[in-house]
């Protein structure tokens, strides 16, 4: 009896041990993870952000919001959009997000402030911390002479390191990646700009993300924003899945 006690412990212990190989820290089999509940209102908010949708940015936002989304990592989304989609859509989504909250608050409803941006310690300067930033979204040292944009014109490449990836970046009131979440969807709304749409999609695989998340974001931007932009959205992410295979 103890023998068949100690076989079958034996047993269970090896298969548990074996589930993480094909279970994810959430207990959901790999290839089925999903963006979690904030998240998936990021995309919405970031989409209807970039697409000028003033009616259904207010909707998403409430809903947002009702999730438990605070209103500075709401108002935050919306600040790090004009980097994406300029200063009149970043600025129009923040006059909609003041709205809302005015009439939540005549209704009686209290949202969550959240936290404040820590200060910035570093003592380097602002090119220096943007680039030590861009090398954390990428995993590639920025290294060498500059090419493309960046040599033909080098002042874009100071403001992007000194502007996006310093300023914006560092303000930890979102994570990573939730940034990336919100700039693939703003990319992905907006159209024509597929290079940039893959670079950051690869940013975001970097950071963790999976295949199964990504095509999560693009199935919230089929079922919210279009079919035509969430397929060139696949287009994109599987001309990028195909590249690291090689």
């Amino acid at each position: 009896m103890k023998k068949m006690h100690s076989t079958f412990l034996l047993a269970f212990t090896a298969l548990v041990f074996c589930l993480p190989g094909s279970m994810n820290a959430q207990g959901k089999p790999k290839g089925t993870e999903t963006l979690d509940a904030r998240q998936q209102h990021i995309v919405t908010i970031s989409s209807f952000t970039a697409k000028g949708d003033l009616e259904r940015l207010g909707k998403a936002l409430n809903a947002g919001l009702d999730a438990g989304l605070t209103i500075n990592e709401t108002k935050e989304a919306l600040v790090h959009l004009y980097a994406y989609c300029g200063f009149p859509r970043s600025i129009q989504g923040l006059n909609t997000l003041l709205a809302v909250l005015e009439e939540r608050k005549a209704k009686g409803m209290v949202d969550e402030v959240g936290k404040e941006a820590s200060p910035v310690t570093s003592t380097d300067t602002k090119y220096q911390q943007g680039k030590k930033v861009l090398e954390t979204l990428t995993g590639k040292p920025e290294t060498g002479p500059k090419k493309g944009y960046a040599a033909f014109s080098p002042e874009i490449e100071v403001f992007l390191k000194e502007h996006l990836f310093a300023d914006l970046f560092t303000r930890d009131i979102l994570s990573y990646s939730d940034r990336e979440i919100a700039t693939i969807s703003a990319l992905i709304s907006l159209g024509g700009v597929e290079p940039m749409m893959q670079s950051h999609m690869g940013i975001a695989m970097n950071l963790g993300m999976n295949e199964s998340q990504l095509r999560h974001l693009l199935t919230l931007v089929e079922t919210n924003v279009g079919k035509k932009e969430a397929e060139s959205g696949r287009k994109v992410l599987n001309t990028l899945l195909a590249s690291r295979k090689k």
